[in-house]
């Protein structure tokens, strides 16, 4: 599975983005998805994550209630809705494919990464 992800840019706080996530060659329809971020002199973090049928979204502390994960099972898509964006939110932003239909916020259950998307969010 080859992910990318894409959607990100430069805002102002406040702001809100939509970050897509795409697959090629195979379909994840069947893994769960989560989404990370890596900020400048950080290690990378998890986000956000939903199951392979849609259920069970989860968030890290710092964005629950400003960040929203979906996927879209017949487009192949996996999103994550950004709004009252910070200036802590920026960092480049992967998302990642899970082994299994389900997973958690340890980055090690993630087999399939995405390039990454940078979002910068000045104040």
């Amino acid at each position: 599975v080859q992910l990318q992800a894409f959607g990100g840019g430069a805002v102002q706080t406040g702001g809100s983005l939509r970050l897509s996530c795409a697959a090629s060659r195979r379909t994840f329809s069947n893994n769960a998805v989560g989404w990370f971020r890596r900020a400048p002199g950080k290690e990378r973090e998890f986000v956000a994550r939903i199951a392979w049928n849609g259920a069970l979204p989860a968030y890290a502390d710092s964005v629950k209630g400003r960040f929203t994960i979906s996927r879209d099972r017949a487009t192949n898509t996996v999103y994550l809705q950004m709004d009252s964006l910070r200036p802590e939110d920026t960092a480049v932003y992967y998302c990642a494919a899970a082994k299994s239909s389900y997973s958690g916020p340890d980055s090690a259950s993630y087999l399939y990464w995405g390039q990454g998307t940078q979002v910068t969010v000045s104040s």
